[in-house]
């Protein structure tokens, strides 16, 4: 049975950090891209950035750079984004994705619609 399960979200205040997690199980964790998403209220999923297979290769959207760092632990099946300089503009509800890979690469820039897996999300909301 797959679980895909994020945790880490919460309330924080401008300037702020928090370190989102995501737990995955049923599936062969080191064979797959992982992604982490986002949805604040009515707007549409972006993409916040990708880690491949090995977690040598990271994609980050612009509006992240510098501040989130996605990394993955294939040992514990688990996949982190690290949000620093957290503005009230990333507040939205953070999802993480799987998607599987034929090779050790990160796709860059993707809304999603081609990840397998998802998980419930955890809302992350920063106040001013």
């Amino acid at each position: 049975q797959v679980q895909v399960v994020e945790s880490g979200g919460g309330l924080v205040q401008a300037g702020g950090s928090l370190r989102l997690s995501c737990k995955v199980s049923g599936f062969a964790f080191g064979f797959y891209v992982l992604g982490w998403f986002r949805q604040a209220p009515g707007k549409e999923r972006e993409g916040v950035g990708c880690i491949s297979r090995s977690g040598g290769r990271t994609y980050s959207t612009d509006s992240v750079k510098g501040r989130f760092t996605i990394s993955r632990d294939n040992a514990e099946n688990t996949l982190y984004l690290q949000m620093n300089s957290l503005t009230p503009e990333d507040t939205a509800m953070y999802y993480c994705a799987a998607k599987f890979s034929l090779d050790d690469s990160c796709p860059g820039y993707s809304t999603g619609n081609d990840y397998n897996y998802w998980g419930q999300g955890t809302q992350v909301t920063v106040s001013a």
